[in-house]
This record gives structure tokens, C-alpha cells and sequence, in this order.
């Protein structure tokens, strides 16, 4: 498999799949020789964003410093992912500006479905108004409008919505399998 270098963006809400279907493309990616990072969002916070709350300037400077390493990352060669909520379209569109080869991924989910998967029970909480500034119920999420790729992932696998992205990446020439 050859590939560019690019930077995979996932956005959407928490527990939507942005890691699962990620981790998922990691492995397919790494299996074909590919050079490939993933900057989960939860991750970053501990170690690259660790100081940083969930004030909009904050938010902003996390996708601002998860942007600029998955930029260090395409290009030089290898595929830079970020799976983070990143809910501000100003600040995406930024990091897209600053981007080579720049490819959003809306995982678009319901919130009853993000309510189900839930293992700390944090929607519930949030709806409840037990926790202040969570995305998609108290702080807003703004959704792409024109993403590369777009998949719900209440309505299909984690596998299906790996396939789509890989497909369109492949359609892209991004990738050449």
C-alpha cells in the first residue's frame, strides 16, 4: 500500500465512535506498511493539553495544538488522525487552512444512541444538568457542512463506517492499495 501524507479529522460527539472507527482504520493502515498516528482527544488532554479546561478558548487552543502536530505529522509523510470532539467549525476550519491534504469525518450519532453506549452515564448526568459544559446537551456542537466523509454511526457498524472512510480515502488517492 502507498500512501501521502494527510490528516484524517473525526468530529462529533463523545461516544460517537470517532476512536473506535479510527483504531479500527490504524490497524488496516499499519497491516499495509503505512506510517500512521492517532491524537485521540482524551489522550491529548493528559499529555499535550494537560492544564486545559472546557471554556471555549480552551477548547479552541486543544484543536489548535492537536491541528498543528497532526500538520508536523502529514508532512512528513505520515497519516496524522485526530479523534476529538472538536465542536467549533471556525476552529476545524482553521486547522483545515493550515493543512495540506485535510479530510473531515462527521461521525454523526442520536443522542439516545449516545445515551445507551454511555458507561459513566455522563448524557444522563448532563441532561439532568449535573454536569455544566457538555457538548451537544449544555455547550454547543456545530456539525460540518460539508465533510469528505460522513457516517452515522448509530445506524451501522463500527466496521461498515471503517470501510466508507477507507473506500474514500482510497477514492481520493490517498491511499493506493
Amino acid at each position: 500500500m502507498e500512501h501521502k501524507g494527510f490528516t484524517l479529522w473525526f468530529t462529533g460527539l463523545s461516544g460517537s465512535g470517532k476512536s473506535t472507527v479510527a483504531n479500527i482504520l490504524l490497524k488496516r493502515l499499519q497491516d499495509g506498511g503505512a506510517k500512521v498516528e492517532i491524537l485521540d482527544g482524551d489522550v491529548v488532554r493528559t499529555n499535550l493539553s494537560k492544564g486545559l479546561g472546557f471554556s471555549k478558548e480552551d477548547r479552541d487552543t486543544n484543536i489548535r495544538r492537536i491541528g498543528f502536530v497532526c500538520n508536523l505529522l502529514s508532512r512528513n509523510g505520515v497519516i496524522a488522525m485526530s479523534a476529538a470532539i472538536s465542536p467549533y467549525k471556525e476552529i476545524r476550519d482553521e486547522v483545515r487552512a493550515g493543512a495540506e491534504n485535510f479530510v473531515e469525518v462527521y461521525v454523526e450519532c442520536d443522542i439516545d444512541t449516545l445515551v445507551e453506549r454511555d458507561p459513566k452515564g455522563l448524557y444522563k448526568k448532563a441532561i439532568a444538568g449535573e454536569i455544566k459544559n457538555f457538548t451537544g446537551i449544555s455547550d454547543p456542537y456545530e456539525a460540518p457542512e460539508n465533510p469528505e466523509i460522513h457516517f452515522h454511526s448509530g445506524q451501522e457498524t463500527a466496521e461498515e463506517s471503517a470501510e466508507k472512510v477507507w473506500n474514500q480515502l482510497v477514492a481520493m488517492g490517498l491511499i493506493t492499495v
